[in-house]
Formats: structure tokens, C-alpha cells, sequence
């Protein structure tokens, strides 16, 4: 498995730039001088749930008796529909109820960073790396660092950027992510056409 590839599709799942709006709104009702500690009790949650989901991937999908052109042909399917999302948003279902006081574990951590287009493809990740488990814990680390560096500078990133630039940066990382689904798709569908020895 190639590591920087897995780095980029993980980071490209998990959506930071898209989720800044998201972040910064539910943060809106916390105090001022609790936002930062907020952040980093959420980010930290994530990378919990994606550690143990990481380590729990391959034994369930041996419980399940998923073969790993399976686990590629559908993960490049739920792939292509994330980027669909990223590039052609749906505002009514993304907006929700506002909640009210400090966020706890939901929404921030869970779904926005460790959600389940993540968790299924670290799923894909555990498949293609057959038993290698480091190479896919340090891609979901690096993937997660990368996505915590974002969303803790979420202020200034869209003072800079505004919300138009950081949709411009949205539909980008999902077309890229189109790219590398249809990969995934193509190569699960080759190892499954192969002709049996």
C-alpha cells in the first residue's frame, strides 16, 4: 500500500476545509476562552474512534467474509458519492438542528472528522494493506494531524479565505476525490475479472 496515496485519499474523505463553516458555527455558542480546549477535546475524540475502528477493521471484515476486491469495488463506489457530495452539496441536509451549549463528542468529533466515509475507508485501507497494520495507522494519523491543523486554525482560515474560497477549495478536493475512487473502482474490478490460475 502506498502510504502518501492513502494520506491523501483519508485527508480528502475526512474534509476539513468543508467542515470549517460546520466547526465554526456549532463553536459560536461556546465561550470565547473555551473554543481551543473545545477543539482539541473533539479532535482528540476522533482520533480515538478512528484508532480503535482501525484496529477492529480487519477482524470484522473477516467476521463478515468480505474479499478484498469487494471491500474495493464498493469502497470506490461510496467514494465517488462522497466527491458527488463535496462537489454538489446538499445545503438543506447539511444545515440541521443548531445545538445548543458545548458540543460532546457529537457532532465535532463524530460524524464531522471520524464519520462514516472515514471509517469506511480506513475499511478499503485495511483491505488493500492486507496484514499490515502500520502503514494504515500511519497514514490515518498523518490524514488526522493534517485535518486537526486545519480545523484548529479554522478562524483565520476563513477570515482569509471567506466562504466562497473555502468552497472553491471544497469542490477541488472532491474532484480529485473522484479521480481516485474511480481508481479504486477500476483496480477492484480488475483483481475480480482476473482469470483463476
Amino acid at each position: 500500500m502506498d502510504v502518501m496515496a492513502a494520506v491523501v485519499t483519508l485527508f480528502l474523505v475526512m474534509d476539513p476545509l468543508g467542515n470549517v463553516p460546520m466547526f465554526l458555527s456549532v463553536l459560536k455558542t461556546v465561550e470565547p476562552h473555551r473554543r481551543r480546549t473545545v477543539l482539541l477535546r473533539e479532535i482528540g475524540f476522533a482520533y480515538v474512534v478512528l484508532v480503535i475502528f482501525a484496529l477492529l477493521g480487519r477482524s470484522l471484515l473477516k467476521f463478515l467474509g468480505l474479499e478484498p476486491e469487494a471491500v474495493g469495488i464498493a469502497g470506490g463506489i461510496v467514494l465517488f458519492l462522497i466527491a458527488l457530495r463535496m462537489i454538489f452539496p446538499d445545503h438543506g441536509a447539511a444545515s440541521g438542528d443548531a445545538l445548543q451549549g458545548e458540543p460532546f463528542i457529537v457532532p465535532l468529533a463524530i460524524p464531522l472528522v471520524a464519520g462514516p466515509s472515514t471509517l469506511a475507508t480506513l475499511l478499503l485501507l485495511e483491505s488493500a494493506s492486507g496484514n499490515a497494520l502500520g502503514p494504515v495507522m500511519l497514514a490515518m494519523t498523518v490524514a488526522w494531524a493534517l485535518s486537526a491543523v486545519i480545523l484548529l486554525s479554522s478562524t483565520s482560515l476563513f477570515r482569509i479565505l471567506g466562504e466562497r474560497g473555502l468552497i472553491a477549495m471544497e469542490r477541488l478536493m472532491g474532484m480529485l476525490l473522484v479521480m481516485v475512487s474511480v481508481q479504486m473502482l477500476i483496480n477492484g474490478l480488475r483483481a475480480s475479472l482476473r482469470p483463476i490460475p
